[in-house]
């Protein structure tokens, strides 16, 4: 169990509204654009499954109180235990909560490769500038709380269990949007949460992961048939196929006119200012996250010209 002294007096409790999607889904969407003040971090998704025997969440939010206010929601709809949580990956906007869904007994279940990630530098910076941009809802007492299982998955590969008359199937997406990805499939209702591989009406952060790979995940998606995709981001699909339109196109433009640019020996500067960004740029997030996506992205197709070669 973890201790939460001090965060209730220094972030004031939330109150979030979950979205039921089908006869055992729930879901918190978050608002668009990046983690602020304004949205109190509450800019990314999470949901939970309700069976027999138990809660399975998907995802804890982007901070302790938010991980308290999903806890105190999911009791308003059932009495059952929160038994498992199961965490797409380790950016700050769907861990942070973790601790609070801890505290509540729950077990927590990443992909492996995850550890590396959560013991890193770049994960300690991020907690210093989230306490910085965040405060106080992430603060002194913020823990990032490492997996209790750890999940060995091959390439695309699968978890299976039930609990309570539920079947599940935890999906590895690894080396897409970050090296640890995991989807979470319900049989019961066909939902799959999708985590960050899949936005609806905003521009991903792209950074610097693996966009063919990412492409190539797209399309694994659509294979597992779903009546429902929770993305990360954005609200639920209902028509995955078309939805998930943009986070593709997106995701081929960035690697063709970065692509193009480093064949022409263009510098990134000289690139981005040429590229025409229409098609785009009155998406949420895009001022926050389109210099970065392309220019991790130039330097991602550098690395494959110079592979090929």
């Amino acid at each position: 169990m973890f201790a939460l002294s001090g965060l209730a007096q220094a972030a004031p409790p939330l109150v979030l509204q979950p979205v039921q999607v089908s006869k055992h889904v729930w879901f918190f969407q978050g608002s668009a654009g990046m983690a602020s003040q304004g949205n109190k971090g509450f800019m990314s998704n999470a949901g939970f499954v309700v069976t027999g025997d138990g809660v399975v969440v998907f995802d804890a939010l982007a901070t302790p109180a938010l991980g308290e206010a999903m806890a105190a929601a999911i009791r308003r709809i059932t009495p059952k235990p929160i038994r498992r949580v199961i965490v797409s990956h380790y950016h700050a906007d769907h861990f942070y909560g973790l601790q609070a869904l801890k505290a509540q007994g729950a077990e927590i279940w990443a992909h492996e490769k995850g550890r590396a990630t959560l013991e890193s530098d770049d994960t300690k910076r991020r907690l210093e500038q989230r306490m910085e941009a965040l405060a106080p809802w992430v603060n002194k007492d913020t823990k990032l709380i490492a997996a209790d299982r750890w999940l060995a998955l091959p390439p695309g590969g699968e978890e299976r269990f039930e609990m309570g008359g539920v079947h599940f199937r935890v999906i590895d997406a690894s080396g897409a949007h970050s090296p640890e990805d995991l989807m979470l499939y319900v049989e019961e209702g066909r939902v799959l949460f999708a985590g960050d591989l899949f936005f609806t009406g905003r521009i991903p952060f792209v950074g610097n992961a693996d966009s063919a790979s990412w492409l190539n995940t797209l399309d694994r998606m659509l294979a597992t048939n779903p009546g429902v995709v929770i993305p990360g981001h954005g609200a639920r699909s209902l028509a995955p196929k078309d939805d998930m339109m943009l986070t593709r196109e997106y995701l081929r433009f960035l690697r063709k006119t970065m692509g193009d640019a480093v064949a022409n020996m263009t510098t990134f500067d000289e690139a981005y200012r040429a590229t025409d960004w229409g098609r785009f740029k009155d998406y949420p997030a895009f001022e926050q996250a389109n210099r970065i996506n392309a220019y991790e992205t130039y330097l991602r197709m550098e690395q494959e010209s110079l592979s090929a070669h």
